[in-house]
């Protein structure tokens, strides 16, 4: 992997915009600052003050940090992707999610602000979730904001990270849920769902979306389908066997990204993967239990871009060297 050029002016301004986003974004106090960059309590504050002087703090962080670019260059060699865009780590949370729900809010922002018609296809989850957070209020009515799976249980409680409809509230956009439950009782009621007219519709929107931002789960104990009760313990068991690693929009996949042949996913009602050719599918995703998942995901031509983290970034490459 190629390590930027550094300079002391890039070096000072790396450092500015490192403490910039510890302070603005992870909301880490000078002291944190001071102790997680390893400089002195002045030197933090004055590195905050130069981030505001230089102008690299607005509301986001708006300074490339030479690591992440670097890191962002040997994630595209690697997998061959279109996108990759890799965020600061606070080393004391390499799982926050407010760093890369600010890039993807950015992604989203950026295509809701062309004048031509636009559609925006989501997943959910956490991820998602803290995305549309960080998007600003905009009125677009002529763009489609679209789910690409259901969120109901069987017993027809919704679960909590649907982000489509908060995402179509936030812009002003008509939005399109899909109305399914994430699993069929059977593959036959999972064709008859799939006829309905207003499903054929959300399917074929969703498939040529032009930004598809969707969330990427493990699958170990700590997997969302299983935690969120979309498994049984026994399912979860057979598919581990099975070779799973990953999970999205509900579709279990093993370690070269291949859908896996069970019956959970023979009752997935959600949009199909993989992508479609010449459509941005972008995996939005941090966290060292998701780096399996994250690999096979690229491998497999599942996703064709990624958002993540500077640590996530690090271990996906140490991982699949």
């Amino acid at each position: 992997m190629s390590v930027g050029r550094f300079t002391p002016e890039t070096t000072r301004l790396d450092d500015a915009a490192r403490a910039g986003w510890l302070y603005y974004v992870a909301g880490n106090t000078q002291d944190e600052i001071a102790r997680k960059l390893g400089v002195s309590r002045q030197s933090a504050q004055r590195l905050v003050a130069v981030a505001v002087s230089e102008r690299l703090v607005k509301v986001r962080m708006d300074h490339p940090i030479a690591r992440c670019m670097d890191l962002s260059g040997a994630l595209r060699d690697r997998f061959g992707v279109d996108f990759c865009e890799v965020v600061p780590s606070d080393p004391d949370a390499p799982g926050l999610l407010t760093g890369v729900a600010i890039a993807a809010a950015v992604e989203i922002e950026r295509v809701l602000k062309r004048d031509e018609p636009q559609i925006v296809a989501l997943g959910t989850g956490r991820a998602l979730k803290a995305t549309v957070e960080q998007v600003g209020r905009m009125i677009c009515p002529n763009h489609k904001i679209v789910s690409r799976l259901g969120n109901v249980m069987e017993d027809g409680a919704a679960t909590a990270y649907n982000a489509t409809i908060r995402l179509a509230e936030r812009v002003g956009a008509p939005h399109y849920p899909y109305a399914l439950p994430v699993l069929a009782a059977d593959p036959e009621e999972l064709a008859r769902q799939h006829a309905q007219a207003a499903v054929r519709n959300t399917v074929a929107l969703a498939q040529r979306a032009d930004l598809t931002l969707i969330g990427i789960g493990q699958m170990d104990e700590t997997a969302p389908m299983f935690v969120d009760g979309f498994l049984t313990p026994k399912q979860h068991a057979e598919l581990l066997a099975a070779g799973a690693v990953g999970e999205i929009t509900s579709w279990v996949y093993d370690a070269e990204g291949q859908v896996i042949d069970h019956d959970v996913t023979a009752r997935v009602t959600s949009v199909p993967l993989p992508v479609a050719p010449g459509h941005r599918v972008i995996g939005v995703a941090v966290g060292r239990p998701k780096v399996p998942a994250i690999i096979a995901a690229l491998r497999g031509g599942l996703i064709n871009g990624l958002i993540t983290n500077e640590a996530t970034a690090e271990a996906i490459l140490a991982k699949s060297a």
